[in-house]
């Protein structure tokens, strides 16, 4: 794959391949993305630019950026795809490990392989960006001709929503639905109005952890992204990085990319950092908007007992109550989430892979798949968290 913008002619749109968001810019990029309604922040210029220029997903790290553009006759950005050619699937949580190894044991390549996606981030949002029907079918067009000129084994869009994700069955790709968790404010007037809703179990180890970590001598801060210094940042950095320590991994993220964001989307942005006899011992980063809140990352440089539920848990459920945000998606997989008031949603991704004997076996797979999780998922509801009214 080219390194370099490439161009040409699709339709009444031009096309345009580019290795760098720096080419499209911020104002069109950002422009266009106003215009989705299922756009959230990891969509935004900020932190997409963020990543790339932090070396975090680029070329070197095995995330080659490939982002397909159109733009219209007045240079004006129609549609767009963010776009990798990957040489691994490290960073994607929706696995196709296996699928990796059966095309090795064959004697056939994987990688590289197309993937759609925001890189190590788990959330449901638009994929195919467009300014209207017309745009978004052309980008289509765009991704089946791209997949096809490459030199890539299948392309992948991971966590389109469902709308998007039925386009692009139609457009000749399998689809694949996955399981999250989420935790959903009716508009609870207060955290204990919130308990009052759950189980009596489930309820009182929730007062149970909380009381632990208190009795610890453990107090939190909430920092506001435009509060946020840089001090704050090198700390939540290094408890990022001790979590990836502890599980003997390397990072994805650095500390450049976060102090991008920082400067970039504070707006978006809640850290909170729990302390003990003045001290900071553990930190949590989440992205939000006026409806979402989303947890992203964790990490502690010393142990306390169910600190992990206060910090990445209960403190972001109370800055949703107190700030009317409607929906927590509490990050990929992870069913202790339930006892907590999360519960089960369905995701999705979609496939497409060149070699005809494997697509055919993937089919068969994803069809078994499918109603597997459509009886997890009715599991799930079976154990609904919440008292019956």
């Amino acid at each position: 794959m080219t390194n370099k913008t490439t161009e040409q002619t699709a339709g009444k749109f031009a096309t345009r391949i580019v290795a760098s968001l720096s080419e499209v810019g911020q104002a069109a990029w950002d422009a266009l993305l106003g215009l989705q309604a299922d756009a959230n922040p990891f969509l935004s210029f900020a932190f997409l630019h963020a990543l790339h220029e932090s070396g975090s997903a680029s070329e070197k790290s095995g995330w080659q950026p490939q982002y397909i553009t159109l733009w219209d006759e007045a240079e004006q950005l129609v549609a767009a795809l963010p776009l990798y050619v990957k040489y691994h699937s490290y960073g994607e949580y929706v696995f196709d490990w296996a699928w990796a190894d059966a095309y090795q044991r064959n004697g056939l390549e994987y990688y590289p392989k197309l993937l759609s996606a925001i890189p190590f981030t788990p959330v449901t949002g638009g994929r195919l960006l467009a300014r209207d029907e017309a745009a978004r079918t052309a980008l289509i067009k765009v991704l089946q001709s791209l997949r096809r000129d490459t030199q890539t084994s299948s392309t992948h869009i991971l966590y389109p929503p469902a709308e998007q994700a039925g386009a692009l069955q139609q457009a000749g790709f399998m689809l694949r639905s996955g399981v999250q968790f989420h935790w959903l404010n009716p508009g609870y007037r207060d955290f204990n109005q919130f308990l009052d809703t759950l189980e009596r179990k489930k309820r009182k180890n929730i007062v149970a952890e909380r009381r632990k970590v208190a009795e610890a001598g453990v107090r939190l801060r909430r920092i506001r992204g435009a509060d946020a210094s840089e001090a704050d940042w090198a700390f939540f950095n290094r408890c990022y990085a001790q979590t990836y320590a502890e599980h003997r991994s390397t990072p994805y993220l650095n500390l450049d990319f976060f102090l991008r964001i920082g400067a970039g989307m504070p707006q978006n942005i809640l850290l909170i950092v729990a302390e003990r006899e003045g001290r900071p011992i553990a930190s949590s980063l989440l992205i939000h908007t006026d409806q979402t809140l989303y947890g992203r990352y964790w990490g502690a440089l010393e142990f306390v007992p169910c600190l992990h539920f206060e910090t990445a848990y209960y403190q972001p459920l109370e800055f949703c109550i107190e700030q009317k945000i409607a929906c927590f998606e509490g990050g990929a997989q992870g069913e202790h989430k339930m006892a907590r008031g999360f519960l089960p949603q369905k995701t999705w991704s979609a496939h497409w892979l060149a070699h005809p004997g494997f697509a055919d076996a993937v089919a068969n797979f994803l069809e078994r798949e499918s109603d597997g999780i459509e009886s997890y998922m009715d599991e799930l509801n079976d154990r609904n968290p919440f008292r019956a009214q």
